[in-house]
């Protein structure tokens, strides 16, 4: 049995830096690996007549990012293994990251399965490869692709970039409110869009992850997509969250545990 670990992220900062005409905004952020949370990936043995996904019911297999990042390995690569493979083994996931949440738990999920199946199908992709594949699927998938504790990530997530410092011992709060990313960075497009000035964030990408939450204590300074999901979410704002951060669309929260 093949088995892997699906780690969770937050933002330790995120800034929005513009929009393209695709229509995707362009950020840059401080990414971070959140060591005590993760979900499990793992390849059971199994004679399946088609692509098999256990522990995901709730969403649909088209929707499923497992299965698109499946499905684009084989479109990229044209490997028979991973087909053969995957008729004599089952994908099976235990869920720990709650979805919706800023969590990046399916990104983290797909780029985990992607790791896996080039390691038990002995796929000659490099890791640069494969977040590039990655990168097509999700904007979040880069950053699990590499597996770096922390990194600063920009453009449209696909640039990663690591930063040297170890993840730190990290609190999370994820209240009972699901925060659709799509609708939040539509409330942030239209009304907070004009408001965004990038010399306003300068030198955040080389402070470590610590100072900088020390230094800036305000998440809605930090997070561009806070006050957006506070006003596409209303509950939010009847937290008690004070001395926590806000992670990507939300709807975690986060701070660092002291010892």
């Amino acid at each position: 049995m093949y088995s892997i670990k699906a780690h969770a992220k937050v933002n330790i900062f995120l800034k929005i830096t513009g929009y393209k005409e695709e229509g995707y905004h362009t950020l840059i952020s401080r990414f971070m690996r959140v060591e005590e949370l993760y979900d499990t990936i793992e390849f059971v043995p199994c004679k399946c007549d088609t692509f098999t996904i256990e522990g995901c019911e709730d969403i649909p297999l088209e929707s499923n990012t497992i299965y698109k990042a499946y499905k684009a390995l084989n479109a990229h690569t044209g490997d028979i293994d991973i087909l053969n493979f995957f008729y004599t083994h089952k994908v099976v996931v235990t869920k720990r990251i709650p979805s919706q949440a800023g969590l990046g738990g399916g990104s983290s999920d797909a780029a985990a399965f992607m790791r896996l199946v080039k390691e038990s199908c002995n796929l000659l992709l490099s890791t640069e490869e494969l977040a590039q594949i990655g990168a097509k699927i999700g904007a979040d998938i880069p950053f699990f692709i590499y597996n770096y504790p922390s990194a600063n990530v920009s453009g449209f997530g696909e640039i990663v970039h690591p930063f040297e410092e170890p993840a730190l011992p990290l609190e999370i709060f994820t209240p009972e409110i699901k925060c659709d990313t799509a609708k939040v960075y539509q409330t942030f497009h239209t009304y907070l869009l004009r408001n965004v000035d990038s010399t306003s964030f300068f030198g955040w990408d080389r402070m470590d992850s610590r100072t900088l939450l020390n230094l800036i204590q305000d998440p809605i300074v930090l997070n561009d997509l806070y006050p957006a999901a506070l006003a596409t979410y209303p509950d939010l704002e009847q937290l008690d969250t004070k001395g926590w951060f806000f992670s990507g669309s939300g709807s975690s929260f986060f701070r660092i545990r002291e010892k």
